[in-house]
Formats: C-alpha cells, sequence, structure tokens
C-alpha cells in the first residue's frame, strides 16, 4: 500500500511553472499538461518544494483538531520547537498549561522523551564504541527515508532509537492509563510537530512496526488556538519537564550536544546532507564518531509548519534555557526499556529507482536511457517538466513522458520542416536561441 504523504498539490492552484521540479532531491515532480504531480513513491516529505511554489499550489497538511472529539482522554505531544514561535515568552510552563485550555487533558513533552534517548545514548557509549562508524541520527523522518532511497549502504549507520516524538507517545500513553483507568484505544496521543515528515511519520513509522501515534497536528494550527488562552494563564501550574538538553533538540546541534561528546557533526539543511552522506559513502569522513542530520534550516525550528524564522525561533529558545537545570530525565528502562527506546523493525531499502524487478530488462532500460541523454542538450532547463535531461530519458523510457516533449527535439523537425535553422529558432524560449534578432532604434 502507498505512503499516505502529508504533502499535497491542489491542482487548481497549481500554473506549471516548474519552480518546484529543481528543488526536489529525489526528483519526485514533474510537470506535465501545466500541472505539477508528485510521484509518491519517491517523495520523503522534505518540503522543499512548499516553501518555494510561488502559487501556493503545494502544502502540507496536517491532522484536524477535530480528532480530539474521537477519545475520552487527549495527550498533548508538543515538540520543543514549538516553544521558539510565541515572542516575550519567559517560561514554558505558559504554553503547558495553555494546551490544557484548549481541548488536552494532559501534555508530556517530547523534550523530555529526547532527554531519555539521549542519555541512553550516552550509556551506550560508555559500554564501548559502535559497530561501524560514523553513526548517523535517527531522528529526522526525512533523512531516514532519504536513506533508504538513496543510500542503502548506510542504513548501518543509523542509530537504532525511534523518533523522541514516538518514545513520548509510548510514555505518555502508559502514564495516562495508570492516571485514568481507561483502556489504550481510549486515549489519543498527538504530537504536535514542526514539519510534514513527522505527521507522515505518525501515520506510518520508518522504525516502529505498527504506529504508537493517533495523530498529529501541524504547529501553525496549534499556535493559533494558543495565542488567546495564553494570555488568560496568569499563574501557570509547574508543568514542564525538561532541561536545557532536551529543549535543545529543537535546532541542529542540539542532539550533539545532548550526546556529551566531542566528535560530533551537525549538519541542518537537505542539500547539506546530501553531500555529507555522498561524502561517507564515498569513505571520506573516518573523523566523525556522530552525525546529527536535520533536513530543515536550523534543525527542527526551520519545518515547515512554524511560523516564525528559524533563527529568531533558535534565539527564543535560548533564552528559554536560562535557569533551567542540564537535564532532568536519565534513562533507567533497563530491560523492558531498552526495547522501548529501540525500533523493532530493522531500515529497509526503498527500491524507488530500480527501472525493473528484472535485473535484463532493467539493463535494457538503463542502456535505453543513456542513449537518449546522449541526444539530449544537457542544459536541464526543465522545459518539458523533468528537473533535468537525464529524468527525461527515464520519463521517456518508462512511458511518462514522449520525446516531443523536448523543445529542442522540436525544434530539430522544425528545421528539417523549414528547412532553415533561423526559422526553426523561433519555436525556441529567447534563452536557448542560437540566433538572436538585432536590437530596433527607436
Amino acid at each position: 500500500m502507498a505512503m499516505r504523504h502529508s504533502v499535497m498539490l491542489d491542482p487548481k492552484r497549481c500554473r506549471g511553472c516548474t519552480s518546484c521540479i529543481k528543488c526536489c532531491p529525489t526528483e519526485a515532480i514533474r510537470v506535465r499538461g501545466r500541472r505539477a504531480t508528485i510521484l509518491p513513491d519517491r517523495c520523503i516529505d522534505c518540503g522543499n518544494c512548499i516553501r518555494v511554489c510561488p502559487h501556493k499550489a503545494i502544502k502540507s497538511v496536517g491532522d484536524s483538531l477535530d480528532r480530539l472529539h474521537g477519545f475520552e482522554y487527549c495527550v498533548a505531544l508538543p515538540e520543543p520547537a514549538l516553544y521558539g514561535q510565541f515572542h516575550n515568552l519567559d517560561s514554558v510552563d505558559v504554553v503547558l498549561n495553555a494546551l490544557l485550555k484548549i481541548g488536552f487533558h494532559k501534555v508530556y513533552e517530547v523534550a523530555r522523551a529526547a532527554e531519555i534517548l539521549s542519555d541512553y545514548e550516552r550509556q551506550s557509549i560508555r559500554r564501548g564504541p559502535p559497530a561501524v562508524t560514523p553513526q548517523l541520527s535517527s531522528a529526522c523522518p526525512t533523512v531516514l527515508r532519504l536513506i533508504r532511497m538513496r543510500f542503502p549502504k548506510l542504513m548501518e549507520h543509523v542509530t537504532d532509537t525511534v523518533l523522541p516524538m514516538e518514545l513520548a507517545a509510548i510514555l505518555a500513553r502508559r502514564e495516562a492509563e495508570a492516571e485514568t483507568g481507561l483502556s489504550p484505544e481510549k486515549i489519543g496521543v498527538f504530537a504536535i510537530v514542526p514539519c510534514s515528515s513527522k505527521v507522515t511519520a505518525a501515520r506510518e513509522s520508518e522504525g516502529l512496526s505498527r504506529p504508537v501515534l493517533d495523530g498529529a497536528f501541524a504547529i501553525r494550527d496549534i499556535y493559533l488556538r494558543l495565542l488567546g488562552p495564553m494570555r488568560e494563564v496568569e499563574d501557570p501550574a509547574p508543568l514542564s519537564s525538561a532541561g536545557i538538553l532536551g529543549l535543545g533538540w529543537a535546532a541542529s546541534g542540539g542532539e550533539c550536544a545532548a550526546r556529551l561528546g566531542e566528535r560530533c557533526v551537525a549538519v541542518d539543511g537537505i542539500e547539506n546532507v546530501i553531500r555529507m552522506l555522498e561524502e561517507i559513502e564515498d569513505g571520506r569522513l573516518p573523523e566523525a564518531d556522530f552525525l546529527e542530520l536535520s533536513a530543515c534550516t536550523q534543525g527542527c525550528v526551520g519545518g515547515c509548519f512554524n511560523v516564525e524564522n528559524p533563527y529568531a525561533a533558535k534565539l527564543r529558545i535560548k533564552g528559554l534555557m536560562k535557569g533551567l537545570p542540564v537535564s532532568r530525565n536519565r534513562f533507567t528502562l533497563e530491560g523492558e526499556g531498552r526495547a522501548l527506546v529501540r525500533r523493532d523493525k530493522p531500515l529497509q531499502y526503498l527500491p524507488t529507482f530500480v527501472l525493473d524487478r528484472d535485473r535484463q530488462a532493467a539493463m535494457d532500460k538503463q542502456r535505453r536511457i543513456q542513449e537518449l541523454e546522449a541526444h539530449l542538450p544537457g542544459l536541464h532547463c526543465g522545459s518539458c517538466g523533468a528537473p533535468s535531461c537525464r529524468a527525461f530519458a527515464e520519463d521517456v523510457v518508462l512511458g511518462r513522458a514522449s520525446m516531443d516533449d523536448c523543445i529542442f527535439k522540436v525544434r530539430e523537425r522544425m528545421r528539417s520542416m523549414a528547412g532553415s535553422k533561423e526559422e526553426a529558432d523561433d519555436y525556441l524560449p529567447p534563452p536557448f536561441r542560437r540566433h538572436q534578432p538585432e536590437p530596433t532604434e527607436k
């Protein structure tokens, strides 16, 4: 069954401008018939296309807040990036108390689970070095899907821990069951997330055999609901349960700092992540023990569901850290606890770039793609609706496009019909014409 992505296209808004096809790191977007289409098998929910679309035709949608009505008891799992969205916020407790006013019965911070995972990793480091280095962070669902799709040889480098929001969901549901006596199906556990990839991960986990969340709400939707109730909170109850290390996970470098290691590298931005993974695959980064990889600029504070500039949000979170203890949570769940923090299913290769399951057929298609690409101009102009000449050749071989979609092939046909290079050039956009008209004097 195809994955249910949170990145969606509104065909009524799309103008077929091709702005999106160049920014997709997995070449998952095509433009045909003046409308963009997303190849679902290749989408990693990075949100790059959302940021560059000038017509707001591509968007990401979280779950509806109406889902709260389907449960007797609802638990909110706020990601620490949420706290950086508010001006003049002097205490996390104000946000947590306001969440209880908009329909939630309990709050469990994702930052708390992040501290537990960090302590687990520190304990693992003390027991001995990992079998494979450098280790790669497992905290970003987009990066996990990218590795499964484009860098399968690096899957063994990924740490075996679940996402912080998944551990928070498991622990929060257990606490709610003990406090209320309700059965698990009557308790709704919802994450409040900064990006589209975490909405998708809540529906279909990368590392767990079954989802542990009942849904995920976009920070921008919760933000608007919180503004009024936060003004009404005068004497907030002390609900905050995370320290500096937990809140630090909201921005790039936070996970590295929480590990307390010296040979750690934090990389943010999907293009930078890809370049780093390529270097690791080529064996050119032997000196690092751990890499924190974030698809969004500046980490989770740069997610497409946030409302504030990522740099300003990072600064505000640093301000909230003042006066907090370094950490409030330790990994003390021996035995069964190890099973809670680890993935229960291995990462599996996603063969989305496989041309055919039959090896001989795949080799034949690969040969045809190379032959077609050799006859293309190599300008990667995007006029054909594909991000590159290579992708266009692949589309032709796989039946997703025709050679007539290339404007340079149209020019060749017009040249044979018109018998003149100059007249054939008239069928090309001005930047690609060999013969430009002489400027006329006014």
